[in-house]
């Protein structure tokens, strides 16, 4: 599980590996991934896009940006929180994922959420 704090910005995945989704004999691997974004702090924020990372076990990596997440771009308000569930699948068994959210505040400030690195893995992928 990720974890990260950013100016009260909290962010917390997790991820699990959709095996009815995924044909390993011909590599595609496809993994959820469940995002719960919190307001810890003093000010509201509003999440305005995103930029993840994504690097599978051969080392390849793939950049995704887009405006908000999931069609939306959720207010947060001090001790509101916002959750959704994506997907990415991968070439490989196990990859990561990283990246952070863009928000902005009423009074104009921008500043970037971080998403701390998680990993992706079919299940016994991993020792």
């Amino acid at each position: 599980m990720s974890d990260t704090v950013t100016r009260g910005i909290r962010v917390q995945v997790r991820s699990v590996y959709v095996p009815e989704r995924s044909a390993p004999r011909e590599q595609h691997f496809f993994f959820a991934y469940h995002v719960r974004i919190s307001n810890e702090g003093s000010e509201t924020a509003q999440l305005q896009s995103r930029h993840w990372v994504i690097t599978d076990a051969n080392g390849d990596v793939q950049e995704v940006r887009g405006p908000g997440v999931i069609g939306e771009t959720p207010v947060l308000a001090p001790g509101a929180a916002f959750e959704y569930t994506s997907y990415c699948p991968l070439t490989t068994a196990v990859g990561t994922m990283q990246g952070s959210y863009t928000m902005t505040t009423p009074a104009g400030d921008t500043f970037d959420a971080a998403i701390s690195p998680f990993t992706l893995a079919m299940p016994h992928a991993l020792n």
